[in-house]
């Protein structure tokens, strides 16, 4: 099964994030296009999807940041994470539940994050 990206394109779509938050677990993931080590990372994401011990109805939202720069600022400041690149947020109840950059990202952990709480 193919990776379900949604595109992250609009500052509105932060606010919906929060509230889906509520019913199920949200991810975003910040990528740079024209990094090595971002490509590696989502590649990464990809191959581990089939196999994330997330819900089934997890979304992952994904964040082109050479296009919506300012939305990984309004990010940051809107739970609280540094910005880094490539970066993947586990957002439930409204906060960040699991964070990771580079190549420490891991849908397993994610998933146990989850798990945990």
């Amino acid at each position: 099964m193919a990776t379900p990206w949604i595109p992250l394109t609009q500052p509105e779509q932060l606010r919906d994030i929060v509230q889906e938050s509520h019913e199920h677990p949200v991810l975003i993931f910040k990528h740079s296009t024209t990094c090595s080590i971002s490509a590696a990372a989502k590649a990464k994401v990809e191959r581990q999807w089939p196999d994330a011990s997330l819900p089934a109805d997890t979304p992952i939202y994904y964040l082109d940041l050479l296009r919506f720069r300012p939305l990984s600022g309004q990010i940051a400041s809107e739970f609280g994470v540094q910005h880094e690149s490539p970066q993947l947020l586990l957002i439930q109840d409204g906060q960040v539940r699991y964070h990771a950059s580079h190549m420490g990202i891991r849908l397993s952990e994610a998933g146990e994050a989850l798990a945990a709480k």
